[in-house]
């Protein structure tokens, strides 16, 4: 299914490296920008970019720390939804891109919504898969992990790349089953680890090459306050799908307070429950794209 189609590598220089991204469809047309999730990468849409019309251009990109794209240098930490945004801003400037629209899955489509919030002239449609918004944790929750989400990331800064743990191939697809909790299918897993490990060099054994500092995931998270500014800043086209067994949140409540925010807002709101896990469109991408193209075509 995602082998029938063609892409081509894309790098983009930013001063720590590069950003990586796979370019589907005409080089003629500006494409959809598809924004994955959290330590995911641009293979994450492969099933469901090969269901697009052919005359449909995509670039996956991959956000600092994830796939191909480069590590942040050390010492710089991961603030994963600011991060997005400048990186979405740079994509968009290195295009020379005056309008864009967004597909972006888990922290991808918290991105876009703070894209869209951010720079609202400048986005025409916003698909957002199993997220509305960036986490919006309780204070105390945030207060009492910080101390330790930073020595956590000292900690990983000073590993030596040496000190990585390798596998075979099969253990590494095993690893990553696991660690995903069920919300991806193994063929899924085969799928993402084609961006997301790394032979090293003279063994029959693969690592992980996304940063492990990402697994630092609660630094930098905008207030409650924040975020609804921001959903009243939105006026784009607006689709949201959700997952039945989706993203678990600290604090569900925020996610329908924030859709009537964009219902209100938006040029033209839409809302779909799904079948399916957090990763819907790696798994089932035939429920999403049926959905998702005419929206996007139109």
């Amino acid at each position: 299914m995602a082998g029938e189609r063609s892409f081509k590598e894309i790098t983009i220089p930013v001063p720590w490296g590069d950003i990586h991204g796979k370019l589907w469809g005409p080089e003629d047309k500006q494409p959809i920008l598809f924004l994955h999730g959290w330590q995911d990468n641009a293979g994450s849409f492969d099933p469901l970019v090969a269901l697009l019309p052919a005359d449909l251009a995509a670039l996956c990109i991959e956000f600092p720390g994830h796939g191909f794209s480069s590590q942040y240098p050390k010492g710089q930490m991961y603030y994963l939804f600011w991060d997005g945004l400048h990186i979405t801003r740079r994509v968009v400037k290195h295009f020379g891109w005056s309008k864009v629209s967004i597909v972006g899955h888990s922290l991808g489509g918290a991105v876009g919504f703070m894209y869209a919030a951010c720079f609202p002239d400048e986005i025409d449609k916003l698909v957002s898969l199993d997220i509305v918004c960036p986490r919006v944790s309780k204070p105390e929750t945030l207060v009492k992990s910080t101390g330790s989400s930073i020595d956590t990331f000292l900690k990983y800064e000073n590993l030596l790349p040496e000190s990585q743990p390798c596998y075979n191939y099969d253990d590494m697809v095993e690893i990553a089953l696991s660690g995903y909790r069920g919300s991806v299918t193994k063929e899924g897993i085969e799928i993402l680890m084609k961006r997301g490990m790394s032979k090293v060099v003279d063994a029959e054994k693969y690592k992980f090459c996304r940063d492990i500092r990402l697994k630092v995931a609660g630094l930098g998270m905008p207030s409650l306050d924040i975020v609804l500014e921001m959903a009243d800043k939105i006026k784009c086209r607006y689709m949201n799908i959700r997952a039945t067994d989706g993203l678990k949140l600290e604090s569900p409540e925020v996610y329908p307070m924030v859709l009537e925010r964009l219902k209100a807002t938006c040029s033209s709101f839409a809302y779909h429950e799904i079948e399916g896990t957090h990763h819907l469109h790696l798994n089932t991408p035939e429920l999403i794209a049926p959905i998702i193209i005419p929206f996007l075509k139109s």
